[in-house]
């Protein structure tokens, strides 16, 4: 974008997060809302929790500075805050509830990124950014090389330098990074990980974004019904397809493998142990930063459903307000008639064309036809002496939930986290599909928290789980169903 005179001026009437900076109170707004949301990673506070976090800002603020600063109560100011001439924050309310949620708008967490970029740093390290950029260069050229031969060359040569650093090391030769890198390359960590949690909310605001727009054409909408879906479809799929949505489903997909996680883990505690990042005193949450990535993540996917849901709902009332339209018109029509019944109108009414009689000749009609009798074989009905064991009329599958719950606390004892199909591969399935249906119950039961885990559905991987059964003939069998993949977490 070109940053002329006019570009600038209309950022400067118009953007939120420069009205921000230009604000009186841009200093309580950006030191508060950075250390109610974005320090804890909060995505979501109720009204009550954050007017009353505020009142303790505003007491202590008035305590060092005056009763003058800041004149006004803390309702008052998140109200001024999440006006649309201001759109610092964003004031909705949860399907359901009746109690106002706030949440940060991107261009706020935009203006206080910067704020953090300004304070002091360590130092300004180069070298990683440097070989950052190199390694995207390569991987950009190796991934759009169409020439297999070139490809083989570069894989041989990664092969070479890997077989030779591999040596290296078996000889004793064991090169270490050196403090100042290793602080180079924590901090750029730290940076880009504060920088992918603040993308969440404006990939989250996009999709808001566009639920407001199929809305609007919803409301001004002439045509047919038909072409009304195909043309949300679209969109819907287009926000899919797009740039934006393939990155976030593939790093969603990346995320939610549970050895990545558990590979993110054992580095992330092996790197804060090096003395070099204890002296640089990380943030505590930098240990969770991915749990952090797989909570905004699952928070964004849930606000996508409920933009659905919600539309399925505006579109069931636009067509109830239609169905009450035509109900209304044949009312209409039913009482000028109950109107006009005993105001007969004078004169001729309607011309009708002329009458002519029905004629029925007997002849014409067809004869009667006797139905055919049935035939009953004299048969004399003798009780049977077979006994039939009634015991299999009584005999009900009961599944022990217990057992399933106790199976997925103690895989999760080794564990954070474990799917449902390696979950089968310790445990198999000794009852079959309905021991299967017991699990799928216990991961959406709204009880699970008592269990000490919780279970995420991934729609868009779809997993096997196979199990041993009998037929009817009583052979061994193997049963398979396809279902998305469940993860039961910690």
């Amino acid at each position: 974008m070109l940053l002329d005179h006019a570009t600038l001026s209309t950022l400067r009437d118009h953007h939120p997060a420069w009205r921000l900076l230009a604000s009186p109170h841009a200093l309580l707004v950006a030191s508060f809302l950075h250390r109610v949301f974005v320090a804890p990673n909060v995505r979501v506070m109720s009204e009550a929790d954050l007017a009353e976090a505020l009142e303790d800002e505003l007491f202590t603020l008035r305590e060092q500075l005056g009763p003058e600063a800041y004149p006004k109560g803390a309702q008052d100011y998140l109200n001024d805050w999440a006006a649309p001439d201001k759109g610092w924050l964003r004031k909705f309310y949860k399907p359901g509830t009746d109690e106002a949620q706030f949440d940060l708008t991107p261009a706020t967490e935009k203006a206080i990124a910067w704020l953090l970029s300004l304070t002091e740093r360590p130092f300004v390290g180069t070298e990683s950014r440097l070989l950052t950029l190199f390694a995207l260069l390569e991987q950009i050229s190796a991934g759009t090389e169409a020439d297999p031969i070139k490809r083989i060359e570069d894989l041989r040569k990664k092969r070479d330098a890997l077989d030779a650093e591999i040596a290296r090391v078996l000889a004793g030769e064991v090169p270490l990074l050196e403090d100042t890198a290793v602080k180079d390359r924590f901090l750029q960590f730290q940076q880009l990980a504060r920088e992918l949690l603040a993308d969440f909310r404006e990939v989250e605001h996009n999709f808001r974004r566009l639920d407001r727009k199929v809305r609007e054409k919803i409301a001004l909408w002439e045509g047919s019904k038909g072409a009304l879906l195909d043309e949300i479809m679209g969109e819907r799929d287009a926000i899919g397809d797009s740039d934006q949505g393939r990155s976030f489903r593939a790093f969603w997909d990346f995320l939610m493998s549970s050895r990545r996680q558990e590979e993110l883990s054992e580095r992330l505690d092996q790197v804060l142990a090096l003395p070099a990042v204890v002296q640089l005193s990380p943030e505590p949450r930098i240990r969770r930063v991915h749990h952090d990535w797989l909570e905004a993540g699952e928070h964004t996917q849930r606000t996508v459903a409920q933009l659905s849901q919600q539309l399925r709902r505006f579109l069931d009332d636009r067509a109830f307000l239609e169905n009450r339209r035509i109900l209304d018109l044949l009312h209409g029509i039913e009482s000028k008639a109950l109107a006009l019944r005993e105001a007969l109108p004078s004169g001729t009414v309607m011309h009708i064309d002329a009458m002519g009689a029905d004629i029925d000749l007997p002849l014409e009609r067809p004869l009667f036809t006797p139905s055919v009798k049935p035939r009953l074989a004299d048969l004399a009905l003798v009780a049977g002496e077979e006994e039939v064991d009634t015991a299999r009329l009584f005999d009900q599958i009961v599944v022990d939930k217990a057992r399933l719950r106790s199976a997925v606390q103690r895989a999760l004892r080794r564990q954070p986290q474990i799917t449902l199909r390696e979950l089968l591969e310790d445990e198999p399935l000794h009852q079959g599909l309905v021991e299967l249906v017991a699990y799928l119950e216990l991961a959406h039961a709204e009880d699970s928290a008592l269990a000490d885990f919780r279970a995420l559905v991934d729609d868009a991987v779809i997993e096997p789980v196979r199990w041993q059964a009998r037929d009817a003939a009583g052979n061994a069998v193997t049963r398979e169903a396809r279902l998305p993949r469940v993860i039961f977490t910690r």
